[in-house]
């Protein structure tokens, strides 16, 4: 009786997961490698130093300026901007080898670049990361101790700035501190209910 229902397909997901600095997007993204779940997680390309606890080529791609520079003539890369005073970018042929593989692909990238991606994507799922309130945000930010007084001031407006765009987005996902597992259940929550939408996410590059 069943016979002539179409089998169901999943499309694979192009997944922007964004938010302001200090809100724990990099923590999120981390909690779910280490939880070994069978995304693909894009690589971004900088031009700024990294961290001490960083590794090129696992959080990010560690360039100079002119080798940036040179993957934008080429036109290697999806989208690109300049953040804090140093270039962030997607690179092109990662995202789309690892859609055409079928795999569910999660990028992590400031909120002028996801809008930038849904501009050249519009089925692409964008979900905003944000903390418990404005205060809890302050608080992480100071204490990374990574910063100036100036570049933590310019951190905070930005990222106020940043929270008015939420309307922007399809989904909102609240990252409070000591409850990261249960941000990443909500991650899938989504990503998973999105899988089972009757018209599903056509994702173009």
């Amino acid at each position: 009786m069943f016979s002539d229902f179409p089998p169901l397909h999943k499309e694979p997901l192009l997944i922007v997961i964004s938010g302001p600095s200090g809100v724990g997007k990099d923590t999120v993204i981390q909690r779910m490698k280490e939880r070994r779940l069978p995304f693909h997680f894009v690589v971004t390309a900088t031009t700024r130093p990294p961290r001490v606890e960083e590794q090129h080529g696992v959080d990010y791609f560690f360039v100079s300026h002119d080798e940036f520079a040179e993957m934008i003539e080429q036109d290697e890369l999806l989208e690109y901007a300049i953040v804090y005073n140093d270039y962030k970018g997607i690179p092109k042929a990662q995202v789309r080898e690892a859609l055409a593989s079928g795999k569910d692909v999660v990028m992590r990238i400031d909120v002028q670049g996801a809008a930038t991606i849904r501009s050249l994507c519009p089925d692409a799922l964008l979900i905003f990361m944000t903390t418990g309130n404005e205060e809890e945000l302050e608080a992480r930010l100071t204490a990374r101790k990574t910063e100036t007084p100036e570049g933590l001031k310019l951190r905070i407006a930005t990222a106020r700035k940043e929270m008015q765009r939420i309307n922007e987005f399809d989904y909102v996902v609240v990252n409070p501190n000591d409850q990261l597992d249960e941000a990443v259940d909500t991650l899938l929550a989504i990503i998973h209910a999105e899988h089972h939408r009757v018209q599903q996410r056509k994702v173009t590059l």
